[in-house]
């Protein structure tokens, strides 16, 4: 063998160019179904049924069907509100726990057709799909577990008869979908088609998740699965729309009872918020608040809706923590979104656009303290700055704290830094710190953990500097970085 062929080999190098090989994927991977949600980032979740009409937010299931008719139901209105927001979907709540489903369905009575609307010819399922087709948004769909009007809730039957059956037809006639969605919400009083009582299940096994799960992978097999025990998306453990400073993608779910499987509405939430550095599944946080109190529209509340400037926040503490961001909308009986609940959007919408629509480090020359296998083109710091999630710098095995010098030739200010790593190769890194060169001097101006598929870090005050350093201080593996970006925040205009 020749001597050059195998030096290349012993360092394992490829042959070819004798470039360094990729490095080793490290810990649990992304599916493609999650990759695809990532770059997704934010969607909203779209409360409307008989409790725009009764004020309420959990029905009981004995609400008459007549009571719902939104006579000047627009999906378009919706769906574009949304849309100028920065979304790029809705999940649309088909049915909530008091049983009334929003489309015509052959498992129950309590359906849309039993309502005036349309003269009982109505499906807003399929508004809803018609809307994101023509506006280019994705779609979703809740259907709940418990149901609240169902004589069969808690018997065997009605997992069978009922629930697996509506999703059948939801994952059948209103695809493709992004994602189907499931509550921890889990029995309790109800109408129970009569009974007026109580009823409890069992949260492990009640609804064989698997099986129910199975539905979704063969009918939609592209859609990611939401739930407290995931299994592609799990819940961050509260409604405030906040992920944990640290946010792992990875995660374990656990039981709250020793010796029971965890399942939806039965598991350690909490730990949901920050996820698991050694989770044994990549299953990254959801994070769900609404656009006002409620998710449902209450008139009380029309004063309540959520500013621009706090949907902002949000978003930095959830999309900017390597989440995804759901955000409740609320239709009012009529139909429509608030005009409230429309500007707020529409103002965040724009704020989002215009901070990040030019990245500052573009142009900038980019210097690492180390490059993998010497090979610039494949792992050099340029593939930070070339808009291609996938792209990314890389460090040889043995150097996980490499540093960063970004020269940006001329002093610019910026209050936002972004990191992306390619998280085809796992999660890697654990924490980093971003100076910039002022008085001569480096000066630490921001810090973060767990960055995974997008960390956006915030800065208090704004910095002007013609040369930023990144310095990453922990990872369990040597980086693989895919984004460097440096942002300066639109006016906020409330």
């Amino acid at each position: 063998m020749n001597k050059l062929l195998l030096t290349a080999l012993l360092c394992g190098i490829g042959v070819t160019g004798f470039s360094q090989s990729a490095p080793r994927p490290y810990g649990p991977l992304p599916s493609p179904r999650q990759l695809k949600w990532q770059e997704t980032e934010m969607y909203c979740l779209i409360h409307f049924g008989p409790d725009t009409y009764t004020d309420k937010e959990w029905g009981n299931g004995d609400e008459d069907p007549s009571i719902v008719n939104p006579t000047k139901f627009s999906a378009m209105q919706i769906v574009g509100a949304a849309k100028a927001g920065g979304f790029k979907g809705i999940i649309v709540v088909a049915k909530h726990h008091d049983g009334f489903c929003l489309w015509p369905t052959k498992s129950t009575e309590h359906n849309i057709s039993k309502s005036p609307y349309k003269n009982g010819k109505g499906d807003i399922l399929r508004e809803y799909r018609e809307a994101c087709d023509k506006l280019g948004m994705k779609m979703g769909v809740y259907c709940s577990p418990w149901d609240r009007n169902s004589a069969l809730y808690g018997k065997p039957e009605y997992v069978t008869e009922v629930y697996r059956k509506q999703l059948k037809e939801l994952y059948s006639n209103y695809g493709p979908l992004f994602e189907v969605w499931h509550d921890g919400a889990n029995g309790g009083d109800g109408y129970y088609g009569g009974a007026n009582e109580k009823r409890t299940i069992d949260r492990s096994t009640y609804y064989g998740w698997d099986e129910t799960w199975g539905i979704a992978r063969k009918l939609q097999p592209g859609a990611m699965i939401f739930g407290d025990v995931g299994p592609d998306v799990r819940w961050v453990g509260n409604e405030r729309g906040v992920a944990g400073e640290t946010c792992w993608a990875t995660y374990t779910p656990h039981s709250p009872e020793p010796g029971k499987a965890p399942g939806n509405g039965f598991v350690l939430d909490k730990e949901g918020t920050e996820g698991h550095r050694d989770g044994k599944y990549w299953m990254p946080a959801e994070c769900d608040v609404a656009l006002r109190p409620g998710w449902f529209y209450h008139a009380s509340q029309d004063d309540k809706v959520k500013s621009p400037a706090t949907l902002l926040d949000l978003y930095y503490k959830s999309v900017g923590r390597g989440a995804g961001w759901d955000l409740g909308l609320s239709p009012n009986q009529l139909g429509l979104l608030a005009d409230n609940d429309v500007k707020s959007l529409t103002a965040f919408g724009n704020i989002l656009k215009e901070t990040f629509k030019t990245n500052l480090a573009k142009g900038a020359t980019l210097t690492a303290s180390n490059v993998r296998g010497k090979n610039k083109q494949r792992f050099g710091p340029a593939n930070l700055i070339d808009n291609d999630r996938y792209t990314y710098w890389a460090t040889d095995n043995k150097v996980t704290t490499p540093e960063l010098v970004v020269n940006l030739h001329r002093p610019k200010t910026f209050n936002v830094v972004r990191l992306r790593e390619n998280i085809k190769l796992g999660q890697r890194i654990d924490a980093v710190a971003v100076d910039a060169w002022v008085d001569n001097a480096w000066q630490e101006v921001g810090t973060a953990t767990s960055i995974g598929g997008n960390r956006l870090i915030r800065l208090k005050d704004d910095v002007t500097t013609a040369k930023v350093r990144l310095r990453i201080t922990a990872a369990a593996a040597s980086p693989a970085l895919s984004d460097f970006g440096l942002f300066k925040e639109a006016a906020i205009n409330n």
